[in-house]
């Protein structure tokens, strides 16, 4: 892995690679919600992603397999959270409702990094960051539309505040497991174990062998245009996993994790926008709103410092991006 590089050349490829990974897994919910519609199980979807992505990473996975000796704890945390249960929740919650919902949903997890910061770990955190959960939960109020009676499948929008809990748990988990020199877990190969984890728990739970298959060979529907299935599923497998959370350790080696965690969320943005493009999921202008000012308290809670004296609280961009911060470790 190369060492961190924080002149002008590596920040440009930094950011280049953090863009990269911020639109690659902001495609996954477009290309996976034309499968689940054409007949697939969430939870199918999920485990072709994962173990799809799983085969790709592992020569990785036997490079370090000293990793599953030395982090057990940290390997099963990771698979179990950041990558089956944020997967799982996500991609039930956006069977029932659409996909910029879900992942602004989902982008409340620095807020919720922050209230267990403050109130289980009693470690204080600054006014700025605690204004930026406030307007994250304010803007999330808008885009459910609260005043309409929470216009959106209630189980749906709890299934994508699970995915949103299963980030905080990992980001808890990275930051007590984290190491420092020699002894920090290079990042790639806890991806590489994170998803064979994974991968092996979905077996159980999705049940892949009462899937139905014969919808890979057909097609499915994209806002009326018919695409061929495997298409959309190598490109959650090949680009919204695998591509993605290389790409976005790659860009963390050479940027700041603040500046990581703030492009990253553009993946919302991307999300609703692609939605929008490809699905024809029209979001109407209060929605719009919301979603910025969620982005907006995401960004706050993400880039603001420590209360003088205190530890550093453990928010910061996606749970591939922390774990890079860590490994060097969103």
């Amino acid at each position: 892995m190369p060492e961190n590089s924080h002149g002008g050349g590596g920040k440009g490829v930094g950011l280049g690679l953090a863009l990269g990974s911020a639109l690659a897994f902001g495609g996954s919910g477009v290309a996976a919600k034309p499968l689940i519609e054409a007949g697939l199980d969430p939870l199918h979807v999920v485990w072709l992603r994962v173990t799809g992505a799983a085969l790709v990473m592992l020569p990785l996975a036997v490079r370090h397999r000293a990793l599953p000796r030395r982090r057990p704890a940290l390997l099963a945390g990771f698979g179990l959270l950041a990558v089956a249960g944020v997967q799982a929740c996500y991609f039930a919650a956006l069977s029932r409702i659409p996909v910029g919902v879900a992942l602004l949903v989902e982008y409340l997890a620095p807020a919720l990094v922050l209230g267990w910061v403050r109130f289980v770990q009693r470690r204080p955190v600054t006014r700025a960051a605690a204004l930026g959960v406030v307007l994250a939960v304010g803007g999330l109020a808008c885009v459910v539309e609260v005043w309409s009676g929470l216009g959106f499948d209630a189980l749906g929008l709890l299934l994508a505040l699970g995915a949103a809990c299963c980030q905080v748990g990992y980001f808890v988990l990275s930051d007590q497991g984290a190491g420092t020199g020699e002894e920090a877990p290079d990042p790639l190969g806890v991806i590489a174990y994170g998803l064979l984890v994974g991968a092996v728990v979905l077996t159980f739970v999705a049940r892949p062998w009462t899937m139905d298959w014969s919808v890979l060979s057909g097609t499915a529907r994209m806002n009326g245009t018919e695409v061929p299935a495997v298409a959309l599923l190598a490109w959650i497998v090949l680009v919204a996993t695998v591509v993605a959370y290389v790409t976005g350790v790659l860009s963390v080696r050479r940027l700041s994790p603040q500046v990581a965690g703030v492009v990253a969320c553009l993946e919302a943005v991307i999300a609703t926008v692609l939605a929008w493009v490809l699905l024809g999921e029209h979001l109407s202008a209060p929605q719009v709103v919301g979603g910025a000012v969620v982005l907006l308290g995401a960004f706050i809670a993400q880039s603001s410092t420590p209360a003088k004296g205190a530890a550093e609280p453990v928010a910061g961009g996606g749970a591939e991006r922390e774990l890079s911060a860590r490994g060097t470790a969103a």
